[in-house]
């Protein structure tokens, strides 16, 4: 049975989605234009579609297994399962209205009862509303939302921002606390099991996870051995070999790439010698 994936054709998520599965040893499509792609030897065909309409198509069974973003899923409706968070397109759904509104107190966190909403998510915003019990009218765009204040048919925008900068150069300012905090995932159809779908999850987390850490090699003596390894202790244990110098060892170990500084920093302290980092490509776990 040939496993069926759809990705992003455009957009944020498509360059990222092409490479983590690239990463993970996939064949995709080199044109742009090819709508299908069949990877004969991983028996996977890839299909891309709009990133509003994958959710669509998986939770219909339509299609096996999808990229999309936490806020496209949870703005379709749709009942697709979530399978794996991919640690890309982070972003944060949020309001905002101009400064003059917010100093004013027009509009605040509190002041959006009976408000006209700009939206592009408008599951997302009807969904926020009915839990809050606020009565606002939502006014559905397609695409960017950021003039819709100016141009009077809105008295605020919900949108999904990355950096705020759109936001700021449109004269708008962010309010109130992030309403979703959204980045890609990767989803099945719903209470989809198949032996094809475990394998390409243990691929695809394999890359996530590799992207997240790096492995640490050190040389140190074995008196400051117990202090190097609280440093680092790797997911279940360092690996520790023994050197020609007596007194000596080798210590390897998995650590958060984040992290891996200020642990070299702290290695040398204690006496470790020959710190090296290495990129992980992949890995399993």
């Amino acid at each position: 049975m040939t496993l069926s994936v759809a990705l992003p054709n455009k957009g944020a998520l498509a360059e990222d989605a092409t490479q983590i599965f690239r990463e993970a040893g996939y064949r995709l499509r080199n044109d742009s234009k090819e709508l299908s792609f069949l990877d004969s030897i991983n028996d996977v065909e890839f299909f891309y579609l709009r990133p509003r309409d994958i959710a669509t198509y998986v939770a219909s069974s339509q299609i096996d297994l999808g990229v999309t973003g936490r806020d496209l899923l949870l703005d379709s409706g749709k009942g697709a399962d979530e399978k794996l968070e991919l640690d890309f397109g982070h972003s944060e759904f949020r309001m905002a209205a101009t400064s003059k509104q917010l100093d004013s107190g027009e509009i605040g966190e509190l002041q959006i009862e009976g408000k006209r909403i700009a939206t592009a998510y408008p599951g997302l915003v009807g969904d926020y509303l009915k839990s809050r019990a606020i009565k606002a009218e939502i006014v559905t765009l397609d695409g960017a939302v950021e003039g819709a204040i100016k141009l009077g048919v809105a008295d605020l925008i919900f949108d999904v921002v990355a950096t705020g900068n759109t936001i700021k150069q449109a004269g708008l300012r962010i309010f109130g606390p992030a309403i979703l905090k959204s980045e890609a995932l990767l989803i099945a159809r719903p209470n989809f099991t198949n032996p094809q779908v475990d394998t390409l999850i243990r691929r695809i987390s394999g890359v996530v996870i590799a992207r997240q850490y790096v492995l640490v090699d050190y040389d140190i003596e074995k008196k400051n051995l117990e202090s190097a390894c609280q440093i680092t202790p790797g997911l279940e244990s360092p690996t520790i070999s023994p050197l020609a110098k007596p007194d000596w060892v080798a210590v390897r170990a998995m650590v958060k790439r984040s992290e891996v500084h200020l642990s070299m920093d702290k290695l040398w302290a204690v006496g470790a010698r020959g710190i090296l980092v290495t990129d992980i490509h992949s890995c399993r776990l």
